[in-house]
């Protein structure tokens, strides 16, 4: 019986260990480098009944020898109650920072699901997601991307279990074309497990994002043999085509008229007119008048300069005396502080509609960015929640709203030019534009100025298109903007699809 009890004990302690190694094996906070979790869906988009999956996992990078180097996350939607999908819509979609996660567009603009936010984007308690009514899910199926180090993406060790040094990481993935490089490699990858080759693709990129779509036209066409249907740039960056001095000056005003227009800052002439009419006196001034007399520098007549400080005054809600004191050229986060310092208020860097609250009412810029702080009220708790509790993707990893990606490297950033010789390749290519007129970290002028040099010959402006909307960087946050934004994408794909038998020619 003593040699029996002994081997029970014995039994019984190796199971103990056994389920402890097991249990703390589990809970290291190690990426899965290859996975994925499958749940059925439904909801309603423009009042009809969709049915979906969605999908979240992790597929790796690989390297030249076949080792994966990294484990990027995504989500992936598919409507279900369809006959056949080749002819069904594929969207890509990225986020910017460089580094931030793909959460922004996924639980906010063209997913199944957004924000429990209030009409005009503002947080509301308690934190989640509901239906997206106006979800681009009923025209194409959607995969929210997530570059190394953001979201649940990881870099991985190597064969040796070493992990890549900072510089090692910063050639393989931190710059604008390690960037491109790798994520066209991935997407060919998703692309052929998922059974999409024959399918039309589109390109979707916010922020730095619009960087990130614009190279991937070209290096998928140049090394996935892939070519996409259309581009959408959202809130995009300058792609690699400089805006600087005098341009970069003048192109700020639009956008300083809106902000001014939104806060009732505007002489009651301006005011009274919509937004659309104003911005419509406003920009004709800024290229024919307002360029041309911050080009002459130092050197403009003090007649001219006092007669355009008067009409900048005008449309910024500024004084002549400010805009003088900055020579015509007022800093973005000058006209932050300086618009609303009477009010004791700030106005935010990404979208000016919201206001914050200064330790000082002096300075020359903001504390903080209050439209950020706002934004991370809602979206870190919603994200958290939605892809644990309502997709059941469970792991101990820190989802990463921002990832450390940095240094990184912005040298050799021809992006744009990738785009245009994209679309020259490749006839069926479209691009659009979509700018928030309150954001003033992309502003939307920035934006078409963009559009405007995208193409010099103009020979393929019938193919770009520009949407604006009444609110800031991240556009679809207001719910009115929500609708309209995403009933532009959905009019893009369909009117940018080839007909039958229509060929890719000239």
């Amino acid at each position: 019986m003593k040699y029996k009890a002994r081997k029970l004990v014995v039994i019984v302690y190796a199971v103990c260990v056994s389920f402890f190694a097991m249990a703390e094996e589990s809970y290291e906070r190690k990426p899965i480098i290859d996975s994925k979790q499958t749940s059925k869906h439904s909801t309603k988009i423009n009042g009809k009944k969709i049915k979906y999956t969605a999908t979240t996992g992790t597929q790796p990078v690989w390297d030249e020898e076949g080792t994966p180097t990294a484990s990027l996350f995504y989500t992936y939607y598919q409507r279900t109650d369809i006959d056949n999908n080749t002819k069904r819509p594929l969207l890509i979609s990225f986020n910017g920072g460089p580094g931030s996660a793909s959460v922004w567009m996924h639980v906010a603009y063209t997913g199944p699901k957004v924000l429990n936010v209030d009409d005009e984007g503002y947080p509301l308690q308690p934190y989640g997601v509901k239906s997206n009514p106006y979800s681009i899910l009923d025209v194409a199926d959607i995969v929210f991307v997530n570059p190394v180090n953001t979201g649940y993406s990881r870099v991985l060790p190597d064969k040796e279990g070493k992990m890549p040094s900072k510089e090692q990481q910063k050639k393989m993935f931190f710059g604008v074309n390690a960037d491109v490089k790798y994520l066209a490699d991935w997407i060919s990858t998703f692309v052929t497990r998922n059974n999409r080759w024959r399918s039309p693709k589109y390109l979707i990129g916010e922020s730095y994002g619009t960087t990130r779509v614009s190279g991937l036209a070209l290096e998928l066409q140049r090394r996935q043999w892939m070519y996409v249907n259309g581009v959408i740039l959202v809130s995009p960056t300058d792609i690699g085509i400089k805006r600087e001095g005098p341009v970069k000056a003048a192109n700020r005003l639009p956008y300083f008229a809106a902000t001014a227009w939104y806060h009732k800052a505007l002489p009651e002439d301006l005011q009274q007119l919509t937004l659309n009419d104003l911005l419509a006196q406003v920009e004709p001034f800024t290229v024919n008048e307002y360029l041309p007399a911050l080009a002459k520098g130092g050197f403009i007549g003090d007649e001219e300069k006092q007669d355009i400080a008067k009409k900048v005054a005008k449309y910024s809600g500024l004084s002549v005396d400010e805009v003088l004191n900055n020579n015509l050229d007022i800093e973005n986060s000058y006209f932050w502080k300086e618009l609303l310092r009477s009010r004791k208020f700030t106005v935010g860097r990404l979208d000016s509609r919201y206001l914050g609250i200064d330790e000082k009412v002096s300075g020359s810029r903001p504390d903080y960015n209050a439209e950020l702080t706002s934004w991370l009220h809602s979206f870190t708790p919603a994200i958290n929640y939605y892809l644990r509790e309502e997709l059941n993707y469970v792991t101990d990893l820190k989802y990463n709203m921002f990832g450390n990606v940095h240094p990184w490297d912005r040298t050799k950033n021809k992006t744009g030019q990738n785009l245009r010789l994209a679309m020259a390749q490749n006839p069926y290519l479209n691009v659009m534009l979509q700018s928030g007129y309150f954001d003033g970290a992309t502003n939307y002028f920035d934006a078409k100025y963009t559009m405007w040099q995208l193409d010099p010959s103009g020979l393929m402006k019938d193919r770009l298109s520009f949407k604006g909307y009444e609110s800031g960087h991240m556009m679809y946050l207001r719910r009115q903007d929500l609708q309209e934004a995403n009933q532009d994408i959905r009019d893009f794909i369909q009117q940018s699809l080839p007909t039958a038998n229509q060929a890719a020619k000239y």
